[in-house]
């Protein structure tokens, strides 16, 4: 979980809202955060993971941390609440291209479980892993995200989608009444897996508010957000700052590491704990340069290999390829056709 990823303050203004609600007053609820209520006044700002769930914390210590609450909150994350990430669910062709962008796009939501999709047998799951969740806010956080889920699914849709089952790892509660009128089915507790299931076949139902044109817009700006937001992320940030200095000459990880005055074993674990590694991050620095360079037009293949720092023009379009699942020249002709559509 990486507690230094940034993600916008509508997520714990509801918290808040909730919180005072249930007899918190504001200043309890953003104890210990670091946030004042400008920052939750203000559509633009940004704050990270890690104050976000300290605020979950607090939250969680005037309620317990028993099941029940996450429900309730989580119902309250409608697809207007995601900025960007929600318009681009909604005006995509099919449920499964919905799931698709979500899922790729996940952190730019207010997730803490670890979210994907699984098909077999005809059947679809959600799958929800909060294995890495610190114990005391566990079941708040996974009951949060998958009642978030059903009411995206249901705001999609305009209305609820049938569930064949959902299934939580902890224990029944005393108050089944969030359960029912959040879910199409009561849940299952005790069972091995934190999911929702359904028919696969819903997947490729058409979406009311499908817009082709609107999609593609949205997805390159959720890209493009998810890249600046990354970019200003902890000690991933600064290796960024490193690569980006002299992309042609790119150092190595001792060299980063001595740059930022710790060892190269240390840049790794602390890399790890922000789900990434070195490789991942100069590849990162790669394909977003080599994108931007395509998009700008001007430059052939084998200037962006040289300014890449690669040795071998073909080194470069396997890597490109590996990253976009297209050749350069194809992602540059891509580019200029939407560019010619937005015009």
């Amino acid at each position: 979980m990486d507690l230094g990823a940034r993600r916008s303050t509508a997520s714990v203004a509801l918290l808040c809202q909730f919180g005072e609600e249930h007899g918190m007053a504001r200043a309890a609820c953003l104890r210990d955060t670091g946030l004042s209520e400008g920052q939750l006044a203000d559509p633009l700002a940004e704050i990270s993971a890690a104050q976000e769930l300290q605020l979950v914390r607090n939250l969680v210590g005037h309620l317990g941390s028993g099941p029940g609450p996450g429900v309730l909150v989580g119902q309250r994350y409608h697809l207007t609440s995601y900025g960007i990430w929600g318009f681009g669910l909604v005006s995509s062709p099919s449920l499964r291209s919905a799931v698709e962008l979500g899922i790729t796009y996940l952190d730019l939501t207010f997730a803490f479980a670890r979210i994907w999709l699984e098909e077999s047998d005809g059947e679809a799951r959600l799958r929800l892993d909060g294995s890495h969740l610190p114990e005391d806010v566990r079941v708040f956080l996974l009951e949060r995200d998958a009642a978030a889920i059903a009411t995206l699914q249901r705001e999609l849709f305009d209305m609820p989608l049938p569930q064949r089952r959902v299934t939580f790892r902890h224990g029944a509660p005393a108050d089944l009444a969030p359960y029912q009128q959040c879910f199409t089915v009561m849940p299952i507790f005790d069972a091995p897996l934190d999911m929702a299931a359904f028919d696969a076949a819903l997947l490729d139902l058409p979406l009311p508010q499908a817009n082709s044109h609107t999609r593609r817009l949205c997805e390159m700006q959720c890209r493009e957000l998810l890249a600046r937001r990354r970019a200003r992320a902890g000690v991933a940030g600064q290796v960024r700052e490193q690569l980006l200095a002299d992309p042609t000459h790119m150092p190595g990880m001792e060299q980063v590491a001595a740059a930022l005055h710790i060892s190269s074993r240390t840049l790794r674990r602390q890399l790890a704990e922000q789900d990434t590694s070195f490789r991942a991050l100069v590849d990162e620095v790669r394909q977003a340069l080599a994108e931007e360079m395509l998009r700008a037009g001007g430059f052939g293949t084998e200037e962006i290999a040289a300014r890449l720092g690669y040795a071998e023009v073909a080194s470069f379009i396997h890597a490109f390829r590996r990253w976009a699942g297209v050749t350069p020249g194809a992602f540059a002709r891509q580019a200029r056709d939407r560019w010619r559509e937005k015009v």
